[in-house]
């Protein structure tokens, strides 16, 4: 009995608590911020193993592995964005409609948006990338790309890329500006 007890217990470690129950998903922001800090964390490390899978072709075991999870959790939490080959693995789809909390700079400093379309979150992704070339290097040749593009939050607000440079020096110069901005918090 104290080795069933013990196998028990070893199969557990390393799991947050809300791995083993049910994480609502959320739908939008509002619902996203309503969840515990724990489940807002898993919920992201679920997204990231997803676009991980997606960008880099790797296993679900691999990629969950990557971020801590364990492959049952990203397949509770994230099925329909993950479809099974005729070889029983998993891959990621071409794009999906789960939820995705990200920040943005706005001329009013950093936004929180919620995005449900994967390809509107890689499109944040790769302006957060021009935004960081930019204030790193001075080219602002990447920015270009991204003049007069706006994306759509899941409330359905559309959103204009910042690409002026001015705005964004003047941003960057107010500390609001890191890489690490993507996934931080805006408040």
């Amino acid at each position: 009995m104290r080795r069933k007890a013990h196998k028990k217990r070893s199969a557990n470690r390393g799991r947050s608590r809300s791995e083993g129950r049910r994480v609502a998903l959320p739908k939008n922001l509002k619902q996203y911020l309503r969840l515990p800090e724990g489940d807002q964390d898993l919920w992201n490390r679920t997204m990231h193993v997803v676009s991980k899978m997606r960008s880099e072709h790797l296993s679900l075991t691999k990629a969950a592995r990557e971020f801590g999870l364990d492959r049952q959790t990203v397949l509770r939490l994230a099925k329909s964005a993950l479809r099974k080959k005729s070889n029983g693995q998993y891959a990621a789809r071409a794009t999906d409609k789960l939820l995705r909390v990200l920040v943005i700079p706005t001329p009013e400093g950093l936004s929180e948006i919620a995005l449900r379309n994967s390809s509107q979150a890689s499109l944040v992704g790769e302006y957060w990338a021009a935004v960081q070339r930019y204030l790193q290097t001075g080219d602002d040749n990447g920015l270009r790309r991204f003049e007069g593009k706006r994306i759509r939050a899941a409330n359905r607000k559309v959103i204009r890329l910042v690409t002026d440079v001015k705005e964004l020096d003047r941003l960057g110069n107010a500390g609001v500006l890191s890489f690490e901005s993507l996934y931080a918090r805006a408040s």
